[in-house]
């Protein structure tokens, strides 16, 4: 085989919480410290983190930071200021307070953290604190009850499944596809391929010798599903059986959330994506000629969940004009109305998600 697979970390996956727009929080502390005409920056950064254990690294208490190769990992962050649980006045008038804890895809990471979070707190005065990583993995910690989630946001209808039913501990009896993204290979702009990637078919390229390539894992994220189905598919079309290897590779995969890093950083010469994350990071890309593959997302409320008012807002304002308008803004295809499946929908959301 002529391509160069990504190196692994043999380390079990790690959980970040990164303060994205926290910020907020900190200006406003910062102000009413200079008002007081007293205070430390460091004493306003502190106030600001609330009681959200973020640094100005962006890791948190809850485990390790950084990219890397690996099997698995997600990635945490707050949104919308502080999540110490005071009450907040947004400009509309309306009071709420406290967290509403997602678990979502990690490729919608970007937007859920610095759109749709900033938004959704100064539209109700609730803080988005946000667990990004594999769907499958995610899903698999809700079952495992090492994780606790108000909403649950996929990047596959199918994952849901594993919430069902009494077997698998009725977290989950309904869910909302809301939107997609299609497959694409997004790539190093400097890599020594780029230009072959942008003048001939992708498949001929990623065999080549030296050729790097990372994709995610298929047991622990829908996108590596599709991933492989695209190698696979390929291969077959094409007879190229060096495509079918590479998805049989576990030294390709990497998690969800380090992935674009190792391409922007060069490690990687390229990596399968959704569109709407090659658009995020900024990445160039190419289309999959020859199949057409689409990430469709869909969110859930968690049933039990802690949070209860706090979840049913953050899925309203979701699948609502103003969610729909950032996902369009960053190049998802929406879902509108949301396709609902299942049964159970509370009557807090049937006025958008459905019945």
């Amino acid at each position: 085989m002529d391509y160069v697979a990504g190196m692994r970390s043999s380390n079990p996956p790690a959980r970040r919480r990164r303060g994205v727009t926290w910020l907020l929080a900190l200006a406003a502390a910062a102000a009413l410290l200079a008002g007081c005409g007293g205070g430390s920056r460091a004493d306003a950064g502190s106030s600001a983190a609330g009681n959200s254990p973020v640094t100005a690294s962006g890791a948190s208490g809850g485990g390790a930071s950084g990219s890397g190769a690996s099997g698995g990992g997600t990635s945490g962050s707050t949104s919308g200021g502080s999540s110490s649980g005071t009450a907040t006045t947004t400009g509309g008038g309306a009071t709420h307070h406290g967290n509403v804890d997602v678990l979502s895809a990690g490729s919608l990471e970007t937007i859920l953290t610095k759109t749709v979070g900033p938004a959704f707190h100064r539209a109700t005065g609730y803080t988005l604190v946000d667990t990004s990583g594999g769907s499958s993995s995610l899903a698999a910690e809700i079952k495992g009850k090492t994780q606790v989630a108000d909403v649950f946001v996929s990047a596959s209808p199918a994952v849901n499944a594993t919430l069902e039913g009494a077997a698998n501990g009725d977290w989950v009896s309904w869910y909302a596809t809301f939107a997609k993204s299609p497959l694409v290979l997004e790539y190093y702009p400097k890599s020594r391929f780029a230009h072959a990637l942008r003048t001939r078919p992708w498949y001929d390229v990623i065999t080549e010798k030296g050729f790097r390539l990372g994709r995610t894992n298929p047991a622990q994220d829908p996108g590596g599903v599709l991933d492989a189905e695209a190698l696979d598919r390929t291969a077959s079309a094409r007879h190229l059986p060096a495509l079918a290897a590479i998805a049989k590779d576990p030294s390709t995969e990497y998690s969800e959330t380090a992935l674009p890093g190792e391409v922007q950083s060069g490690q990687l010469d390229a990596a399968f994506a959704y569109l709407a994350d090659a658009n995020s990071t900024g990445l160039p890309h190419v289309d999959l000629t020859g199949v057409s593959l689409y990430g469709d997302y869909t969110v859930t409320l968690v049933n039990r969940a802690p949070h209860t008012a706090a979840a049913d807002a953050f899925i309203r304002y979701l699948t609502g004009p103003a969610g729909r308008a950032a996902f369009r803004g960053d190049q998802f295809v929406v879902v509108a109305p949301p396709r609902t499946t299942g049964h159970g929908v509370p009557a807090a959301l049937r006025s958008t998600v459905g019945s």
